[in-house]
């Protein structure tokens, strides 16, 4: 999880998230992942290609004390907020993050979506314990029955659930992918949750509808999620990353001011200590030499002394190590070769984002 207020990233499951059966396992990653410091793990939801989902539920998860003067907060409030943001993928597609509200639907496609709100009139963090994933495909066009995802979304609510039985979950090896896993029983449940009426995604209306609160980050928390399908016919699988490097231009670049101003400080003052101490000696020297000299300073001025010892040295190899300069000047070169090699394959789209990693592993090899 990552966020625009910090530049610390939060593993996931360092917050109390429901965990997959046998704990979070960690995916495979090569160089260039590692030392970007991606992380893969995987997650509980499941997904079946073209199969709609509707109000699945997790699990129930504590996540800790209430919000109180004097007292401190749980890790999931202080997450909050700090508006860190959880990096879903799949297929290798980076989560895109749809709001809405009474006006208007607004889709960011920065990575992720946020682990919850603060809310403006009680100013109380609010988790997002429901998602709608929501998936778009397209068939391939030279082989039948196989199909692409060429677009990720997710819609976060923040639903209570009034639980009134907590069950035993089933095991995600014993359960079908038809059966649904039921934790706990809803006593309030939305439209979208109740078995009794038919089968609808869960949208805006359900959440707002007048009656209903959102969840607070404290407490027992029953986690859910809906999972729609959407063939999109006229996206293309080699355009599919286009929108996301451009972020379709709706989330603004937040400059860390503070953490400029504090480098421009402190290369200032050193910058001011070495010109002070140089422009000292150098008036010295000056001094000295301006000065005129009696026969007995004559022969002790005839030596040179002070940046007259230096001045030719620039262009002189170094007589100790000649490889050194060699070496200085090919690590320079190739760092720019290598800077400039791969911005150049970048640009032909040699370097496809899709490929995690590709662009660090391309700047090292």
């Amino acid at each position: 999880m990552t966020s625009v207020h910090t530049l610390m990233p939060v593993d996931y499951y360092r917050l109390p998230f429901c965990q997959p059966k046998g704990g979070p396992k960690l995916d495979s990653e090569n160089l260039g992942e590692f030392l970007a410091g991606d992380r893969i793990e995987n997650s509980p939801y499941r997904l079946k290609m073209k199969t709609d989902m509707f109000c699945e539920q997790l699990c129930v998860s504590n996540l800790g004390r209430s919000e109180a003067q004097g007292v401190s907060p749980n890790k999931m409030v202080r997450a909050i907020r700090r508006n860190y943001h959880n990096n879903w993928i799949v297929d290798n597609l980076s989560a895109a993050s749809k709001a809405e509200d009474d006006d208007t639907i607004t889709t960011r496609y920065w990575q992720g979506f946020p682990v919850g709100f603060v809310a403006s009139d009680t100013h109380k963090a609010y988790i997002h314990n429901h998602v709608n994933i929501e998936i778009m495909y397209h068939a391939v066009e030279t082989q039948t029955e196989k199909f692409r995802i060429v677009r990720f979304t997710i819609e976060p609510f923040s639903v209570k659930h009034e639980i009134a039985e907590v069950k035993k979950a089933a095991d995600d090896d014993d359960a079908s992918d038809e059966e649904e896993v039921i934790v706990a029983t809803i006593k309030n449940p939305i439209e979208s949750c109740d078995p009794k009426k038919e089968k609808v995604h869960t949208n805006y209306d359900m959440i707002t509808y007048k009656g209903r609160e959102p969840q607070l980050a404290s407490g027992q928390v029953l986690f859910t999620y809906d999972v729609k399908w959407t063939e999109n016919k006229e996206l293309h699988w080699a355009s599919r990353w286009d929108i996301y490097l451009s972020m379709d231009d709706a989330i603004p670049a937040k400059v860390h001011w503070l953490s400029i101003a504090n480098s421009l400080v402190i290369v200032f003052v050193l910058s001011s200590m070495i010109a002070a101490i140089l422009v000292r000696n150098l008036r010295r020297d000056f001094h000295r030499y301006n000065r005129i000299a009696s026969d007995e300073e004559t022969a002790e001025d005839l030596e040179e002394f002070g940046w007259k010892l230096v001045h030719a040295d620039v262009f002189r190899p170094p007589s100790f190590s000649p490889l050194l300069l060699s070496v200085c000047c090919g690590t320079g070169a190739q760092l720019f070769c290598m800077g400039f090699l791969t911005i150049l394959f970048s640009m032909m789209g040699f370097l496809s984002p899709a490929n995690r990693g590709a662009l660090i592993m391309a700047l090292l090899l």
